[in-house]
């Protein structure tokens, strides 16, 4: 039998619309933009199963559910793609290529920014799982049989303790309905993805300018120099 160990305390750390089942189990499976018999896809062997339909918050909710319990080993992504957000193909990027600068490197997704999450914790996510993907499958009895398919290989829990982050419901693909996450739409999420770029090409102007003024200053400083110097000379050379 595979060797075992405990979770983190409180397991599952990060709440969100997900069941959780045998906190043992190796396999966690994401059903994306669709919600299946979740209940029922844990009492077949899952550890945990639930939706996520944001490119950022969503993502980093699984993410660390994952990591703060070593015996997942797999990850199962099924159900429908959410548009817009694209959050089952930034998935598997970030798995893959992990971030840089804050952005899931190849998501195709409107807003693909990691807030929550540091590079060690991405790194322990790609160590510690391998994603089996099954997208745009909802048929309850293919996911079940891979389900077990995947304990018939479980290699046991990743040798080291549980990692915890806090992810915190702040902006950035979800909004605050009611005192709930409330997820965002494809064409709002788009147009939140676009305000991001343009404050980074504002900022990157600002640094842009306060060099360009930095350059240009040490010119007339330069010039006022030598015009001094140049008259200092002409007058020495006059006078001698």
């Amino acid at each position: 039998m595979a060797d075992k160990t405990s979770p983190a305390s409180g397991w599952p750390i990060a709440k969100g619309d997900f069941h959780s089942g045998d906190a043992k189990s190796c396999v966690a499976v994401v059903t994306m933009g669709s919600h299946l018999d979740e209940q029922g896809i844990c009492d077949a062997g899952a550890a945990l199963c639930g939706s996520c339909k944001t490119e950022n918050l969503g993502l980093e909710k699984v993410i660390a559910n994952i990591i703060s319990n070593p015996n997942i080993r797999f990850v199962l992504t099924c159900g429908t793609e959410v548009k817009g957000h694209l959050s089952g193909q930034t998935f598997q990027a970030l798995h893959a290529n992990g971030i840089e600068g804050g952005k899931v490197v190849g998501s195709k997704g409107a807003i693909p920014f990691i807030e929550n999450l540091d590079d060690a914790a991405i790194k322990r996510f790609q160590a510690q799982v391998e994603l089996v993907d099954i997208m745009e499958t909802e048929d309850l009895g293919a996911i079940k049989a891979k389900i077990a398919e995947l304990a018939g290989k479980d290699p046991g829990a990743f040798g080291e303790a549980p990692m915890v982050v806090e992810v915190k419901e702040a902006e950035g693909g979800a909004e605050e309905v009611g005192g709930e996450i409330a997820e965002m739409n494809g064409d709002l999420a788009l147009i939140h993805a676009r305000f991001k770029i343009i404050e980074k090409m504002v900022t990157d102007i600002g640094y842009r300018d306060r060099l360009a003024a930095g350059v240009y200053s040490g010119k007339i400083e330069g010039l006022m120099i030598g015009l001094i110097v140049s008259f200092a000379i002409l007058g020495f050379l006059l006078l001698g």
